[in-house]
């Protein structure tokens, strides 16, 4: 049989997710380059060595840095250096730690408790957060740890720096440590046109998980400190975890492509434009309509439900609400789709409408 027999028809820009898109080319220029001859284990090597001092160099300051394979294994391993076993952990209901990690926030934690906080935007407040800010020194009471945020949002929207700058404030006057998940960190740095260290420490963002699988990278995210006494005994999780990979220069190498020469920064701003481009499309369309406005590169949408089986039908895989069928469908543009990708998927959903 031949192995074209094998081969599946590949879909159409889905525009489900970013996750769908491929690496960028520096950083797989960079893995080839890292894949020549030997170099150290576990992270002593020259590409971690650079690593660290590019996101010094960054984030303007000296940072603590630990590189994973995945936003989930940054996001869990982080709220466990900032949260005890018997601690809250307030994040927005829709975040991802919430309703995504399959439980591997609580897990890493030894059992802390995430408290979920509701809202119509994707964001939580100072105000709301301090509102749910209770039982410290209740031995009865789990104890207010940490706060997460996320940057972008899980429906696209952004966290403006007063913002950050309000939620880490109430957050720090109460003894809690600030969390950023930041998947889509350079969607949302680009998009508010600030530096990385004013989106992080200096709003007051104790500990990063940085993100770069869904703007270019194959597999790297990292584990950002801005606290060098919060690191404490976070070595020892991150091996136990299994995050500590012997050939650790394959995740530095792309990490540092990635931040190198403005490769991240470039892919966000496209991917950011292709979404401006196909929600302004959308507004045009009549039977539609954005369900928020359109911030980074994710697009909520309200459409019809037929509008959506027949996009499904025609190659465009449209994710829906598992658990709510009435909730928006998302569209995700990425670092490398194309305007006419975009010109294409309007054409579609004219058409289904």
């Amino acid at each position: 049989m031949s192995s074209l027999e094998f081969q599946e028809i590949p879909e159409k820009n889905s525009f489900a997710s970013d996750n769908t898109s491929c690496a960028c080319p520096e950083v797989m220029n960079a893995l080839i380059a890292a894949n020549d001859g030997i170099a150290k284990s576990y992270g002593e090597d020259d590409y971690s060595e650079k690593l660290q001092q590019k996101l010094n160099e960054i984030f303007e300051t000296e940072v603590v840095v630990f590189p994973v394979v995945s936003g989930t294994a940054a996001n869990a391993l982080a709220l466990s250096a900032l949260t005890p076993s018997y601690g809250k952990i307030f994040c927005h209901e829709m975040s991802h730690i919430n309703t995504d990690e399959c439980g591997a926030p609580e897990f890493f934690t030894g059992g802390a408790k995430l408290v979920p906080i509701a809202s119509d935007n994707g964001k939580i407040t100072a105000n709301t957060l301090e509102k749910m800010i209770r039982g410290v020194g209740n031995v009865h009471s789990a104890q207010p740890a940490t706060v997460s945020i996320t940057q972008s949002c899980e429906v696209g929207s952004l966290y403006q720096l007063d913002e950050i700058s309000d939620i880490a404030k109430t957050a720090h006057e109460y003894g809690l440590n600030v969390h950023m998940d930041g998947a889509r960190f350079a969607n949302g740095l680009v998009s508010l046109g600030a530096t990385p260290a004013e989106m992080t420490w200096k709003s007051g963002v104790d500990v990063l998980s940085f993100g770069g699988t869904k703007n270019g990278c194959l597999a790297a995210e990292a584990v950002v400190f801005f606290k060098p006494e919060l690191v404490k005994s976070f070595p020892f999780l991150h091996k136990r975890s299994g995050q500590l990979l012997s050939k650790m220069r394959f995740i530095s190498a792309q990490l540092h492509a990635y931040l190198s020469d403005d490769v991240w920064l470039r892919n966000a701003r496209h991917a950011n434009a292709m979404a401006a481009r196909l929600s302004k499309g959308i507004t045009f369309i009549s039977g539609v309509e954005l369900a928020y406005p359109v911030e980074s590169n994710e697009l909520f949408v309200h459409m019809p439900r037929k509008t959506i089986s027949k996009l499904n039908a025609a190659g465009f895989v449209v994710t829906e609400g598992e658990l709510d069928e009435t909730a928006p469908p998302r569209f995700v543009t990425a670092w490398n789709t194309t305007k006419t990708e975009v010109d294409d998927l309007l054409t579609a959903i004219q058409a289904a409408v």
